[in-house]
C-alpha cells in the first residue's frame, strides 16, 4: 500500500566564479515507494542547453505503477544529461544537472505570435483568463481548445464540468475512460489492413517490448494466481429501475452537474451498501489477523494505453452521484495522459471492474496485489 507522494530531492552547490550567483543543481529521481524497485527513463522532453521554467516538465519515468514527471526546480537551463531514454534508474540517482538562472523568463503566447492574435481579434473568443483557475489548469493540461467547449456557466462560461464532459464525450485528447476502451489499451492485432503486408505464405512474427506497467501487471497476476484464494461467482440482477431511473435524470443531472450519469456511480453506491452489511468483505489478510477497515476507498479499474491501472474514490460513502461521476472523468483523463500520481492507485479496499466496456458478458478478475 503505497502512502508516499514523489517529490524531487535536490542537492545545490554554488558555482564558482559566477557574477550572477547562478547555482547548479543535481536533478534526482524521486523518493519511490518501497516496493517499487526501479524506474525507467521514459523520455527527456527537455536538451542539453534547452532553457525551462520553474515547474516545467524535464523529463518522464516510468515505474510499475505509474508514469512520474521530473520539472524544473527553478528558471534556467538543463546543464547536462546523465541518463538516456530507457535506462533503468533508483531513488536518488542523479540524471541530469540543471543551472538556474533567474534571469531566464518564458515569452508569453502572445509574445510570441502576435499575429495570432490580431488574426482572433476579430472573433468574440473565450480567453484563458476568462476561465476559472480550475478549468484553466484542465484546459493547459489536455491542449483544449476553450472555443470548441460550450459553456454551460452564466453568459456562456466554460465551467470545469463543461470541460470535464467534453473529455468524457471523446471530442478532446485521446483520454482513458469507463465507457470505453481506452486507444491501444491492449495490443492485440488490429484490422488486416493495419498489419504489415506479407506474401500470403509467409507466415510474419512480431515482437515489441512490453511497457515496464504492463509487465510488471503480468507478473503481479501471475503471482496472485498462485498464492491468493480466488473465488469467482455470478449473479443475475435486474437493473431496469436504475436504467429508467438514469434515463429519466438524464439530461437534468448532466445540465445541473456539468458530467453525464453514468451506470459507475450507482455501482459504487450499491458496493457501499453492501459492504457496510457485510464488513468482511472490506477486510484484508495480515498475517492471521483480518483487519476490518471501517472506511471506504474503492478502486475503479480503468484502462489506459500503458495497461490497466486502479485509482481510488477515497471516502466513497461520502461522495454524491455527481461526485463520483466526475471524480472517474477526471480519473479516466489523467490515466490517458499518464498524469495518475500513486497516491491515486495506493489504499483501495474493494474494488470494482465493469467488463462490459469491451463488450464482455462475464469476466474473472484477477486480484492486483500490493
Amino acid at each position: 500500500m503505497f502512502t508516499t507522494m514523489p517529490r524531487i530531492i535536490m542537492a545545490q552547490h554554488q558555482v564558482k566564479d559566477e557574477p550572477k550567483m547562478n547555482t547548479i543543481i543535481d536533478i534526482k529521481v524521486p523518493t519511490l515507494p518501497e516496493s517499487v524497485p526501479d524506474a525507467t527513463l521514459l523520455e527527456w522532453k527537455k536538451d542539453v542547453g534547452s532553457p525551462a521554467s520553474q515547474d516545467e516538465i524535464l523529463v518522464e519515468l516510468e515505474t510499475d505503477k505509474v508514469v512520474l514527471d521530473v520539472p524544473a526546480p527553478r528558471n534556467g537551463v538543463l546543464k547536462e544529461i546523465l541518463k538516456q531514454n530507457g535506462q533503468q534508474v533508483q531513488a536518488s540517482d542523479i540524471i541530469a544537472r540543471f543551472e538556474t538562472n533567474d534571469d531566464l523568463a518564458t515569452e508569453s503566447p502572445t509574445e510570441k505570435h502576435p499575429e495570432s492574435s490580431a488574426q482572433s481579434s476579430s472573433e468574440p473568443a473565450i480567453l484563458p483568463t476568462e476561465l476559472g483557475p480550475a478549468a484553466r489548469k484542465l484546459v493547459a493540461e489536455h491542449g483544449l481548445d476553450p472555443e470548441r467547449i460550450p459553456g454551460s456557466g452564466r453568459d456562456g462560461r466554460i465551467t470545469k464540468g463543461d470541460i470535464l464532459a467534453h473529455l468524457e464525450t471523446g471530442k478532446a485528447s485521446p483520454a482513458a475512460s469507463l465507457s470505453e476502451p481506452a486507444q491501444g489499451a491492449f495490443e492485440h492485432s488490429g484490422a488486416p489492413e493495419s498489419l504489415p503486408t506479407a506474401a500470403p505464405s509467409s507466415r510474419v512474427e512480431r515482437r515489441a517490448p512490453m511497457s515496464k506497467i504492463r509487465a510488471r501487471i503480468a507478473q503481479r497476476l501471475l503471482e496472485a494466481q498462485q498464492t491468493a484464494a480466488i473465488l469467482t461467482t455470478f449473479n443475475e440482477a435486474n437493473l431496469q429501475s436504475v436504467m429508467d431511473l438514469r434515463e429519466r435524470f438524464r439530461a437534468s443531472f448532466e445540465e445541473q452537474h456539468g458530467v453525464r450519469l453514468g451506470i459507475m456511480s450507482f455501482f459504487v453506491k450499491a458496493a457501499v451498501r453492501a459492504l457496510r452489511r457485510y464488513p468482511i468483505i472490506n477486510a484484508s489478510l495480515e498475517g492471521s489477523d483480518i483487519v476490518y477497515h471501517d472506511y471506504y476507498d474503492l478502486g475503479v479499474a480503468v484502462s489506459s494505453p500503458r495497461g490497466l491501472v486502479v485509482p481510488v474514490l477515497r471516502d466513497s460513502d461520502t461522495l454524491s452521484f455527481a461526485e463520483i461521476e466526475t471524480r472517474i472523468v477526471e480519473f479516466g483523463a489523467k490515466a490517458g495522459n499518464a498524469q495518475l500520481d500513486l497516491d491515486d492507485l495506493s489504499g483501495g479496499t474493494f474494488t470494482i471492474t465493469n467488463g462490459g466496456i469491451f463488450g464482455s458478458l462475464l469476466s474473472t478478475p484477477i486480484l492486483n496485489t500490493p
